[in-house]
């Protein structure tokens, strides 16, 4: 039975698209390849390959070599693709005048709320490395360009991430520049220097901890991170705010911007719903991923040939980054939508659409145990694995996240930060026990 929707509300949740549900629920979990970097081990860990060798050494620099090549950069794209894709399905519906306002309000409500739900990710569950206000602040910036034609948002979309990428291509040659300037003042204080040559000895000196390998200021770091919940807190706390002062605006935010438009575009191209050709997502998956692993590879080669130089390990200091991971983003995309329209694995497809269906919880969930298992207010194990055997503790989360979520919406119609978040949206409480929402829709029948 064709479902019918009101010019004065969005689109109804029965009207799901299983496609986005499952896409949205792979990269869920493949952003935690990456996170868990961050959540288990010093900082330099996740851009360092030094960092984490243990006793297995070869073992670990190709898990961070396949890390780099395949997933680094691309996970996150899609999750942030299929944000911007949110922007234009959430206003779908406000057909009037009235509507359209209504729809706008909602937007920044919901979008408000989002940025709550990022800063307590940030300040109580101690994830520095959110991107949940990320999305809040780029929701707000694209929401009058939800209307926007396909090629309009695609053309942004391109500009944004190009610019971008002269951006981390510029910061790298500063940052070499910064390096080569305190070498010198390190080598000789007492010579004259100009203001320049200051200010870009203290970038380098700023950032220096944070993509080099270095043990005594990791070691700090870990100390600090295996300490009492107040004393993480105000670490990670300060880290935040330092990140939103400057990493974020200048470098994150843009980036994201880049990818929803791109999701905003292709989901009114209909490339998001696996309803395209299987001729058209192999190709997207093949030349994704070519074109990405030559980028990947030329990237992954100077590393390895700079003998591990933090400027060149660092995407954030590359032209090519985002080059890269856009190109693997869109083969993770086509081979995710071809795996959404063979006639296998259902139950597996219904598993990822549930992670899916509760991405906003999973990903809190993603902090709330790794803040238990790694940090001082918990078992303390941050710095306690190495890299191979963080990778076993990212099989056991998605093993129990794709058990509890589908358990979960077998009793319940939206994750516990969903239902939270649509209520606080709608200024409602919502009803969420599966039994009540069929009680409804019949009622409404």
């Amino acid at each position: 039975m064709e479902s019918t929707v009101s010019t004065d509300a969005p689109v109804a949740t029965s009207a799901r698209i299983e496609s986005l549900d499952i896409l949205r629920g792979i990269a869920l979990l493949g952003v935690l390849l990456l996170n868990i970097l961050g959540f288990g081990m010093a900082s330099a860990g996740y851009f360092h390959p030094l960092v984490g060798l243990g006793k297995n050494p070869e073992l670990n620099y190709a898990i961070w070599g396949i890390m780099n090549l395949f997933f680094e950069g691309s996970m996150r794209g899609l999750f942030s693709l299929l944000f911007g894709a949110g922007i234009v399905m959430f206003a779908t519906g406000f057909g009037t005048r009235s509507g359209r306002e209504k729809g706008a309000w909602l937007h920044y409500k919901r979008t408000f709320f989002l940025l709550l739900f990022g800063m307590f990710d940030s300040f109580v569950l101690l994830w520095t490395g959110d991107i949940l206000i990320l999305y809040a602040m780029a929701g707000a910036l694209l929401y009058p360009l939800r209307n926007a034609r396909p090629k309009t948002l695609l053309i942004l979309s391109t500009t944004v991430l190009l610019c971008t990428s002269i951006l981390f291509a510029v910061s790298g040659i500063l940052v070499e520049e910064g390096r080569e300037a305190a070498t010198m003042i390190d080598a000789d204080p007492s010579a004259e220097y100009s203001s320049d040559e200051w200010e870009l000895a203290a970038l380098w000196t700023n950032s220096e901890n944070q993509f080099t390998f270095n043990e005594s200021a990791m070691e700090e770091e870990l100390d600090i991170r295996r300490g009492s919940y107040l004393e993480i807190a105000s670490y990670s706390g300060e880290k935040v705010i330092q990140s939103l002062l400057f990493f974020t605006p200048v470098f994150m935010l843009w980036d994201c911007v880049g990818m929803m438009l791109l999701g905003m575009g292709l989901y009114r191209l209909g490339v998001l719903s696996a309803k395209s050709s299987t001729k058209n997502y192999l190709q997207l998956a093949v030349g994704g991923f070519t074109f990405g692993l030559v980028i990947n590879g030329y990237e992954l080669f100077r590393a390895i040939d700079s003998d591990f130089d933090a400027i060149v390990v660092s995407g954030y200091f590359q032209g090519t980054y985002q080059i890269g991971r856009v190109a693997m983003s869109m083969g993770w995309l086509g081979l995710i939508m071809l795996f959404c329209q063979v006639e296998v694995w259902a139950g597996m497809k219904k598993r990822f659409a549930a992670v899916g269906r509760m991405a906003l919880s999973n990903y809190l969930l993603h902090s709330l145990i790794c803040l238990v298992v790694f940090t001082g207010a918990g078992l303390g194990l941050i710095g306690a694995f190495e890299r191979w055997e963080l990778y076993v503790i990212v099989l056991a989360i998605w093993a129990f996240q794709l058990m509890l979520s589908p358990w979960w919406l077998n009793r319940y119609s939206f994750g516990p930060a969903e239902w939270l978040w649509r209520s606080l949206t709608y200024g409602s409480i919502q009803k969420w026990r599966v039994k009540d929402v069929a009680v409804k829709k019949t009622e409404h029948d």
